[in-house]
This record gives structure tokens, C-alpha cells and sequence, in this order.
């Protein structure tokens, strides 16, 4: 099927092709035509399949074809600045041959900018939820005109803590209105708000939720911690990684890993809430233009980065949140290209993989050949740990002897402390690995 099979203008037809959209990915082939013929929509899909594209083009369209001089017609609310940018870039190209204005409002840099964007009117806004709730409070947004809704990335609103002002603010628009819901996953919290947004809405699941991208090879490396960085290093002597988007947990990690691979002439930056909203897209420019051969994210760019031909993602920390993953792999592997996913595993990081696997119903395939094996030194630690507590354990128990619960007939306390109990089940998880291996 091609665009204009789908009823598509031919003023977005026509910036479609000068941008290189050939044929229409099952998402936009689905929700383009519901949303033209006016349907609420709830549609989970995973990241990179196009799923702006299937929200956006309708959009303009209907916008265009009902002209008003009303402001503010569509609202699109989604989690993080990057998505936020990304989204208005995409709205701009596709929009290129209309008349119709739109801008984006984000936290992280000043507001007085969007206040001046906003006071000339917009047709289009794309807004994260706090800086709009803000913008909503001290009187410079109205949204008493928005025909078509649109909530993005619902479930990372949703985990990032969003849930009061989206509500907030969909309770300001009008209650005769169109409303879409796009969603990389589904859980329980996702459906139940769009029972209160949507109205006999058309459902799409393009693919089964939470599942990966197939065309992306993944592979695990079980590593110690402490020989992560020896790793990283020596798969990045192979420069078939030309980019790379590399995950870590933490900030200062972030910042550890640019210093190091910068020091090993590998042209490093990274990205984390501690950046400014400038630094952040300079890094991602410098990305985008292959200035830079690593990125180093935390997760607040597992959604927000859209990246050509992006190569390679390493979760140099697997996350302790197993849809995260699912997240952070959908950076690679878009519309359709092939991609590639490495993770490292330490010996704690096991149970994270395990409902990973769960999650996306399938075994990620082991690299044993490697010169950075995990020791699984763990047992013997964990032994001397408890030995010592146990220990420690008699002699509590040989002074509440010498005491009058003893006296009086009372049972001892049970001294096994829960930070013991914790090192019993790991050294038995560590026993299980080691005799299965």
C-alpha cells in the first residue's frame, strides 16, 4: 500500500516525498484512515514504528480541511523534551505546505520564549505536561478550542509520575473532541485512563505489547562490574560500532564513561538530567552528525531520540524496570532497518534479566567467547558474610539466655536478621548458577 491509497492530501503527500517516506508502516497504514473518519483512537505500538507520522499527518489534514481562526485546535502532550522537539520537527515538515502554525513548550529552559510563541497564537502545540500545566496556571495557555487530543507515549507519562497534570489538563479541553491515545505498552493504568478520555474508541495493536523490534539482533555478555569498562573498550576496538547509544543507570556513570572514552579518543558525550536543555541537544546534534561516535544516555532519552541508521544500543546497566529495556532497544532498529542490542550482566543484574525475558518472551542469546567472563566469585563472599553473622547470631542468643525471658518461660527472639535472610537466598541463587553452568 502507498500513501495515497490512504486518502492523504496531496500538499502532505508532497513533503512526505521530499522527505523520503516511500510506503506506509502498519501503524500509520492502520490509524491513518480511523483517525480521517473522526474515531477516538488507543493504539499500541513499540517504539520506532512510526507511530508520529500516524497521528500527525491525519492531523494537519483534518486541521486544514476545517479552516477556523480559532487558536490552540490540537494538543499533543508527551513525556520528555526530546520527544517533545522531535514531534514539532516532524509536525513542521509534514505541515510544510499549509498555512498552519506550530510550536512546542518544554521545562528545562526559560518560558518567556514560549510565552511570546504562544501570545501570536498557534494552531498546533506540542507541550510536555509540566511546563503546559505551569503555562495552563499563570493564564498564557487556553484550551477551549482543541478539536483533536492527543496523549504519546501515555505509559512513560504515566511512570514518570505525569498522571495529576495530564488529568489536569484534559479536563480543560473541551468534551466534544477527538481523542487519541498512543501507547509503546498497555498495563492496567493505560487502559483505565483511556476509559475516562476515550469515547467508543477503535482499538489497534500493531504488534503484541512489549515485545521488541524483530529485526534486532540482541545478545547478553555476563560480565563482572567491575570489568564493564574493559569490555565496552574492547568491543568498541571494532569500528563496525560507528554509533552508538550507550544506557546507563546512573548520572555520574554517564559522566565517568564520556571522560573515559574520551580519553581513549573515542569522541564521547553525554546526556542526563543535569544537562542543560542546550548541552542535551548539542550532544544529540553532534550525534545525529556522526561528530560524535558515542552517546551516553540515561533514561530520560530511552523515548526521546530518533536516530537514522542508528547501530548499535548497549544497556551498559541493565534496567531494574523490564519495559525500560523494551524502551531503550527501540532506539535502533526503526521503520523497519536492522539494529543491534548488547547488554552486560553482572551476577546481580541476573533477576533483571530474567523478567526481561519474560517480558519480551524469549532468551537473549549468551556471548560466552569473550575475554571478560564473570568470575561468579559471589558464593564464597556470601559465606563468609553469613559465617560471621551467625556468629555474631550466638552470642545474641547466649545473652538473651542470661535474661528473664528465659526466666519466665518466653521463647528467645529470632535473631536472623532480614539482611541475613537476603544472603541466604543469594547464596542460593549463586549455588543453583553455579551447578547449572
Amino acid at each position: 500500500m502507498q500513501f495515497k491509497e490512504l486518502k492523504i492530501a496531496d500538499y502532505i503527500l508532497k513533503s512526505l516525498d521530499e522527505n523520503g517516506y516511500k510506503l506506509p508502516t502498519p501503524i500509520q497504514e492502520q490509524s491513518i484512515p480511523v483517525i480521517l473518519e473522526g474515531h477516538d483512537l488507543l493504539a499500541c505500538a513499540q517504539t520506532g514504528t512510526g507511530k508520529t507520522a500516524a497521528f500527525a499527518i491525519p492531523t494537519i489534514q483534518m486541521l486544514c480541511e476545517n479552516p477556523n481562526n480559532k487558536r490552540i485546535r490540537a494538543l499533543i502532550i508527551t513525556p520528555t523534551r526530546e520527544l517533545a522537539i522531535q514531534i514539532h520537527e516532524n509536525f513542521c515538515k509534514y505541515a510544510k505546505y499549509t498555512s498552519l502554525s506550530c510550536e512546542v513548550v518544554f521545562g528545562g529552559v526559560p518560558q518567556t520564549p514560549q510565552q511570546e510563541a504562544l501570545r501570536y497564537g498557534v494552531d498546533i502545540l506540542i507541550a510536555t505536561p509540566g511546563r503546559l500545566s505551569d503555562l495552563m496556571t499563570q493564564g498564557f495557555v487556553d484550551l477551549k478550542n482543541v478539536e483533536i487530543l492527543i496523549l504519546d507515549e501515555a505509559d512513560r507519562m504515566l511512570d514518570m509520575g505525569f498522571v495529576d497534570d495530564v488529568k489536569t489538563i484534559i479536563n480543560k479541553t473541551p468534551p466534544e473532541k477527538q481523542s487519541l491515545l498512543f501507547s509503546a505498552t498497555m498495563p492496567k493504568t493505560i487502559v483505565a485512563l483511556a476509559e475516562t478520555l476515550l469515547h467508543s474508541p477503535k482499538n489497534i495493536e500493531v504488534t503484541p505489547t512489549a515485545t521488541t523490534v524483530e529485526k534486532i539482533q540482541q545478545s547478553v555478555y555476563f560480565v563482572d562490574k567491575k570489568n564493564k569498562r574493559n569490555l565496552l573498550l574492547y568491543l568498541l576496538e571494532d569500528e563496525t560500532l560507528d554509533t552508538v547509544l550507550l544506557f546507563t543507570r546512573a548520572r555520574y556513570e554517564a559522566n565517568r564513561l564520556e571522560r573515559i572514552l574520551n580519553e581513549q579518543n573515542i569522541p564521547t558525550q553525554a546526556i542526563h538530567g543535569d544537562k542543560t536543555q542546550q548541552e542535551r541537544q548539542l550532544a544529540l546534534l553532534n550525534f545525529k552528525q556522526k561528530k560524535i561516535r558515542v552517546l551516553v544516555a540515561t533514561d530520560i532519552a530511552a523515548r526521546g531520540i530518533d536516530i537514522d541508521m542508528l547501530s548499535y544500543v548497549i544497556n551498559y546497566d541493565l534496567p531494574n524496570i523490564s519495559e525500560t529495556y523494551v524502551h531503550r532497544i527501540g532506539r535502533t532498529g526503526r521503520a523497519g532497518l536492522d539494529g543491534n542490542a548488547i547488554s552486560f550482566c553482572h551476577f546481580d543484574e541476573k533477576p533483571y534479566l530474567a523478567d526481561i525475558e519474560k517480558l519480551i518472551k524469549r532468551e537473549i542469546p549468551v556471548v560466552d567467547n569473550h575475554p571478560f567472563p564473570l568470575l561468579n566469585n559471589f558464593p564464597a563472599v556470601i559465606t563468609a558474610q553469613l559465617q560471621q553473622i551467625k556468629e555474631h547470631e550466638r552470642k545474641l542468643e547466649k545473652a538473651a539466655e542470661k535474661t528473664a525471658l528465659k526466666k519466665s518461660g518466653v521463647k528467645p527472639p529470632d535473631f536472623k536478621s532480614k539482611y541475613q535472610q537476603k544472603l541466604e537466598r543469594k547464596l542460593n541463587d549463586a549455588q543453583k548458577d553455579t551447578t547449572e553452568t
